[in-house]
């Protein structure tokens, strides 16, 4: 049986994937904090780490979306980022807890991820954000063409939430039960080369959701051809 975390035995009563998510929170606001307060011309330290994460996300957000939409989603594809990438981290340290490999906590986040691009969409679009669910082809003559499209997309676009969520569920609980398995089995290596990995799947991992949720927002403000 796995040992409670150091938060789970502080906090009995509140589920492990809430606190740990609440401990990723903290962890940002106070480093957004400190760095607001000792921001510099010349960037270093701290600065300098968070100014690097801070272009990826612009980078990301405007090659995919467009400097228009690209900068006003900016904030969100940045926090989405950094959150998940520092919830993946937790589970790296001893004692603590992976919030993502909790499904709960991975569905708390595609769900408004899904919400918030078919809301943009309507926004930008109105009525005919439909015809991002009518196919390529749109004349009377394909109307039993458009019909099917229509619900493969309706779908398609439902399945979404579901994908994000699972995809970041699974892969988190597998390196979760890996590490634990191959550290009961090889105890000095474990430290070195399955960490590691760890490291890389988790930064992977926040990039693909975040990279899908990119996509998913630039497909929803985009003119339907």
């Amino acid at each position: 049986m796995e040992a409670p975390t150091i938060l789970h035995a502080v906090l009995p009563n509140i589920p492990p994937y809430v606190s740990y998510s609440w401990l990723a929170m903290g962890v940002l606001i106070g480093v957004a904090l400190v760095v607001r307060n000792k921001l510099s011309l010349v960037p270093s330290g701290l600065q300098n780490i968070m100014e690097t994460f801070a272009d990826f996300a612009l980078n990301l957000s405007r090659d995919n979306i467009g400097h228009r939409w690209g900068d006003k989603f900016y904030p969100l594809i940045g926090t989405v980022f950094l959150y998940i990438m520092t919830c993946n981290f937790f589970g790296l340290i001893p004692g603590f807890d992976a919030p993502t490999s909790n499904i709960n906590m991975t569905a708390s986040m595609a769900v408004p991820v899904f919400l918030i691009y078919q809301f943009y969409g309507i926004k930008v679009h109105g009525f005919k954000y439909i015809n991002h669910f009518l196919g390529p082809i749109r004349s009377i003559y394909a109307l039993p063409l458009m019909v099917m499209m229509f619900f493969i997309e309706v779908i398609g676009h439902f399945v979404r939430p579901i994908t994000l969520s699972v995809r970041l569920f699974g892969n988190m609980m597998a390196k979760h039960t890996l590490m634990i398995i191959l550290g009961i089995l090889a105890p000095a290596i474990i430290p070195v080369a399955i960490l590691g990995l760890g490291v890389l799947v988790s930064v992977v991992q926040a990039f693909v959701f975040t990279l899908l949720t990119t996509l998913y927002l630039a497909g929803a403000v985009e003119e339907g051809h």
